[in-house]
């Protein structure tokens, strides 16, 4: 006995394997980091995918609290130096053709960019 196929019929169509990016964007500037975040949204929005973020993390505060005084003498005045680094994530959902693309985009200076794909 043969099997009769109906015309046009391929068998089960291979669907692009679709893989979780997370893009986590590191920087003591805002300004730049926002634009980073709203250019990568924008590139992902416009190729159709899923897109989560930016999620905002905490804000580390790293602090240094040094005298002012060279010798120690004199009265006890301090300087206290604090450096904001602010971090965003962004969790996407793209085959892995299209990776490329969106993280081709000019990235502002100051701006870290880490991305980790993993198989969903």
């Amino acid at each position: 006995m043969s099997i009769q196929k109906k015309p046009g019929y391929e068998g089960p169509a291979e669907e692009a394997t679709f893989h979780r990016i997370r893009i986590t964007l590191t920087s003591r500037n805002v300004k730049n980091l926002e634009k980073v975040c709203a250019d990568l949204i924008k590139g992902a929005k416009d190729q159709k995918l899923r897109v989560k973020g930016p999620v905002r993390m905490p804000t580390k505060h790293l602090r240094i609290t040094t005298r002012k005084s060279p010798c120690g003498e004199g009265t006890n005045t301090w300087d206290r130096f604090e450096m904001r680094i602010h971090k965003r994530l962004i969790d996407l959902h793209s085959p892995s053709e299209v990776v490329k693309q969106i993280t081709s985009i000019s990235i502002e200076p100051g701006v870290q960019v880490e991305v980790t794909i993993s198989q969903s």
